[in-house]
C-alpha cells in the first residue's frame, strides 16, 4: 500500500511530529510506502511529491514548521482541480491519504472522501477551534509563546505606568487569548465570542488606576470585531481587502485600533504588541510533541483498519476517531465557564 500525506493551511508546531509518527509506523510496522505531497493541496494538483524514508524523518520531532511545506490552496474552487486531484492520486498510485490541517484543509478532505477518496484527517490549528476534538496540536505551543510575551510585557507596563495591548491570533475564537490571558494575569481579555463594549473596557482600566494599580494588560484576539455606528455586530480589523482561497480576509491590527481608542478615552500611555506569526513558529512544547505523535500513530492505524472518512481526536485523555463531517461542521467556541473565570480578574 502507498499512503499519501500532506499538510495544508498555516504551519504550526507539531506538524513534523505527526509526519514522523505516520511514516515510522507505516514503514516499520505495516510495510507501507509513504508519499509526501509537498505544499498541501497545491502539491497534489501539481504532483509535487517525495517518497519519505527513515532519513527524511530523522531529527524532525523538535522542529517547527513542516518538512512537506504548506499552502492555502483550495482544490474545490474549480471542478477541473477536483478532477485533477482524483486523477493525480490515481497516477501516483496513492491508496489512502492522511491530511493534516484545520477546518479548511479538513473540509476539503471531507468533500473528497464523499467523492470516493480514502481519507484520514489529523486536527491541526493553533486556534484550537475544531469542533470534533478537545485539543488540536500547536495550540499549547502558541499559548506558551503568548504567555511568555505577556509575562515580559508586565515588567515594562509596571515600570512605565502603561496600558499594554497584546494582540494574539484567533480568527473565529479566543482560545489563545483566554488561556494565555489567564496564565499571564491579563486585566482584560477580548475575544470574538464576546463583542466588546469599549466604554466598559476603558472604565475597567480606569477603576484599576483608582485602586492604585497604575498599569494594565489587555489581551485581544485578532478576530474580535469592533462595534461601529453602521454595524452593531461589529467589523473585522483587516490588513487589506484581499481574501485567501477559502474566502478569509487577512486579519491583523485590532491591537493598534484598540490602543488608540483606550488612549483617547482614558488618557493613559498605551503601547501595542502584535505577536503575529511568532505564535506559529519554533519548537513545539512537550505536550504538543506527544499529542501530535499520538495523532500520527492513530491516523496510520485507521488507514490499516480501512476506517476512512474519520479524523483522529482527543476526548479526555483518549485518542478516538470521529467523522470528518461532524468534526468540521462548526467552530468550537471558547467555553463560557472558562471565560467567566477570566472575568473574575478583570479590572
Amino acid at each position: 500500500m502507498k499512503v499519501g500525506i500532506l499538510t495544508g493551511g498555516g504551519d504550526c508546531p507539531g506538524l513534523n511530529a505527526v509526519i514522523r509518527a505516520v511514516t515510522r509506523k507505516a514503514l516499520d510496522v505495516y510495510g507501507y510506502q509513504v508519499l509526501g505531497i509537498l505544499e498541501g493541496w497545491l502539491g497534489l494538483l501539481e504532483k509535487k511529491t517525495v517518497l519519505l524514508t527513515h532519513r527524511d524523518i530523522s531529527g524532525i520531532l523538535h522542529r517547527g514548521g513542516t518538512i512537506l511545506k504548506t499552502s492555502r490552496t483550495n482544490p474545490l474552487q474549480s471542478p477541473k482541480h477536483v478532477r485533477d486531484s482524483f486523477q493525480n492520486l490515481k497516477e501516483l498510485d496513492v491508496d489512502a491519504l492522511v491530511v493534516i490541517g484545520g477546518e479548511d484543509t479538513l473540509g476539503v478532505a471531507g468533500e473528497l472522501f464523499k467523492r470516493g477518496v480514502n481519507v484520514v484527517g489529523v486536527p491541526k490549528t493553533i486556534d484550537n477551534d475544531l469542533y470534533g476534538t478537545d485539543f488540536t496540536f500547536g495550540f499549547d505551543t502558541a499559548v506558551n509563546v503568548a504567555t511568555e510575551a505577556i509575562d515580559r510585557l508586565h515588567t515594562t507596563a509596571e515600570s512605565h505606568n502603561r496600558v499594554m495591548i497584546v494582540e494574539v491570533m484567533g480568527r473565529h475564537t479566543g482560545w489563545i487569548a483566554v488561556q494565555a490571558g489567564l496564565a499571564g494575569g491579563a486585566d482584560v481579555i477580548l475575544i470574538p465570542e464576546k463583542p466588546p463594549d469599549l466604554d466598559e473596557v476603558c472604565e475597567s482600566i480606569k477603576k484599576r488606576h483608582k485602586k492604585g494599580k497604575d498599569f494594565s494588560i489587555v489581551v485581544v484576539a485578532e478576530g474580535t470585531k469592533l462595534p461601529t455606528l453602521k454595524n452593531e455586530n461589529g467589523i473585522y480589523v483587516v490588513r487589506d481587502e484581499e481574501k485567501d482561497a477559502f474566502g478569509h480576509v487577512h486579519l491583523g491590527g485590532i491591537g493598534n485600533v484598540l490602543g488608540r481608542e483606550i488612549h483617547q478615552r482614558t488618557g493613559f500611555d498605551t503601547r501595542v504588541t502584535i505577536l503575529g506569526y511568532l505564535q506559529r513558529g519554533g519548537s513545539p512544547t512537550a505536550f504538543d510533541r506527544v499529542l501530535a505523535t499520538r495523532y500520527g500513530i492513530a491516523a496510520i492505524d485507521l488507514v490499516k483498519e480501512g476506517n476512512f472518512g474519520k479524523m483522529v481526536a482527543l476526548r479526555g485523555n483518549k485518542i478516538v476517531a470521529v467523522d470528518l463531517a461532524m468534526a468540521t461542521k462548526k467552530i468550537k467556541k471558547v467555553d463560557e465557564n472558562l471565560y467567566r473565570i477570566a472575568q473574575v480578574f478583570f479590572g
